[in-house]
């Protein structure tokens, strides 16, 4: 017996459940302490430059791990490996709720990102194992990829209630609670699955894992320790690439970029994640340090968003993916993310939230709307069935380095003016270039 078999007593609709949980989990993580990070800023006295570590921390090991998240559930099984995950990211994130100082905080993201590194790969090949290709596949991935698009947003709207009710901390227990939920009916709502056997190569999954590591610390940090990370990093990939061309059994099986969809969406993946992320990392500075919004009244500040990028996802996209390709939609989001991002270069120190905020975050929500289901179906095709967990893990990869990118970037950007306000405007202005270029070279690269 080979590959996850499904049976017949477990629901479809059940599993998409589970699977959009774990989803919102893994997503949320990245979002979901955006609003309370003034919070824990003046909590443990910090810098923006050691805040920015509190997001990359869990982005940093979530694209570290995930290439071997995606293996490891190929060869031991979707659900096993799909619930050790979940189980791991709830215990940290119950670390991170007790932290005492920042220390464990970000030891606790960091293991958190790890678990998210395992369940997300896993789910995405179940979720394929489960609906069959056709109709009912590609409404359970709109679906699937608007709960991922909504979390991704939306974390920052509970980041805010929940900082503003209950403090930050109360951030981290409300992903105990989840966690704990989903792993209540993974037994019951996911089919049990084999692995399909073989064994992980060891040289691939160190050099790879440590390869994209040291890549993320590179762009997130400065000066000389930058230019080491980089330049180790640069000798880990290479080492992992040389393995992956000689194992029978590679982590990453190098055929899958010379299927163009499966670059379209990578880049796609990374361009969006580098802009929008970079966005909401100073939307809450924005909205609390030059609008005095509390924390709760940042939160809601971004519920446009949440639903346009829901409502676009849920009930537009899928209708259009059955008239166009999907890279085509890729460009028009990511155009349209650009666009969004470019428009808060307006906002003044005393802005108007309908005039000076609104807008962007309407035009951006839509934008991720298209891009989200978009990437989702062109990562997978062409890519064979039994790769399809490894195909999910490539393009969260680049989400992953895109979102620690566009933090390090924005925020190096920003430090190069005296002023906040400048400083936040040309952290947009870069964050908007970089998404018309991505929709520049996906356009280019599809004529060619």
């Amino acid at each position: 017996m080979t590959g996850t078999e499904v049976k017949p007593q477990h629901r479809p609709g059940l599993a998409l459940g589970v699977l959009a949980g774990a989803l919102a989990l893994d997503v949320s993580g990245l979002g979901v302490l955006n609003a309370a990070l003034p919070s824990i800023g003046t909590r443990f006295d910090l810098a923006d430059t050691t805040l920015q570590w509190v997001m990359i921390a869990y982005a940093l090991t979530f694209a570290g791990f995930l290439l071997v998240g995606g293996r490891l559930a190929d060869v031991f099984g979707r659900r096993r490996v799909f619930a050790a995950g979940v189980a791991l990211f709830t215990v940290a994130a119950l670390a991170g709720a007790l932290a005492p100082d920042i220390a464990v905080l970000l030891g606790a993201r960091a293991v958190q990102g790890i678990g998210a590194a395992l369940s997300g790969p896993a789910a995405l090949a179940m979720l394929t194992e489960v609906f069959p290709a056709g109709p009912a596949r590609n409404r359970a991935l709109s679906v699937y990829a608007a709960v991922g698009a909504a979390s991704f947003s939306g974390g920052v709207l509970l980041g805010g209630v929940l900082t503003q009710l209950l403090g930050w901390r109360s951030v981290l227990w409300f992903s105990v609670l989840l966690g704990a939920a989903v792993l209540a009916v993974t037994r019951a709502g996911l089919p049990r699955g084999v692995g399909r056997g073989g064994r992980l190569d060891l040289p691939g999954a160190i050099s790879g894992t440590l390869g994209l590591t040291l890549l993320v610390v590179g762009v997130s940090s400065s000066g000389t320790l930058a230019w080491i990370a980089v330049c180790a990093a640069v000798a880990a990939l290479t080492v992992f690439v040389v393995c992956e061309h000689r194992t029978a059994d590679p982590v990453l099986p190098l055929g899958l970029f010379r299927i163009s969809s499966v670059r379209a969406a990578s880049l796609a993946a990374f361009l969006q994640y580098m802009g929008s992320v970079g966005m909401l990392f100073f939307a809450p500075l924005y909205l609390q340090g030059m609008l005095d919004y509390s924390p709760l009244e940042s939160g809601l500040a971004m519920v446009p968003m949440s639903l346009a990028v829901f409502l676009t996802a849920n009930y537009a996209t899928g209708r259009l993916l059955a008239r166009y390709a999907p890279p085509t939609l890729m460009v028009v989001g990511l155009l349209l993310i650009g666009g969004g991002t470019a428009l808060w270069m307006s906002t003044p120190q005393d802005g108007d939230y309908l005039l000076h905020v609104l807008p962007g975050l309407v035009v951006s929500g839509i934008g991720q709307g298209l891009n989200f289901p978009s990437m989702t179906s062109a990562a997978l095709s062409g890519v064979p069935p039994h790769q399809h967990a490894v195909a999910g893990a490539v393009n969260v990869v680049a989400q992953q380095i895109g979102a620690s990118v566009g933090v390090a970037v924005m925020v190096l950007v920003a430090a190069t003016s005296t002023d906040d306000l400048t400083g936040y405007h040309l952290a947009y202005l870069a964050a908007g270039i970089a998404c018309a270029f991505g929709a520049a070279t996906i356009a280019f690269t599809r004529r060619a």
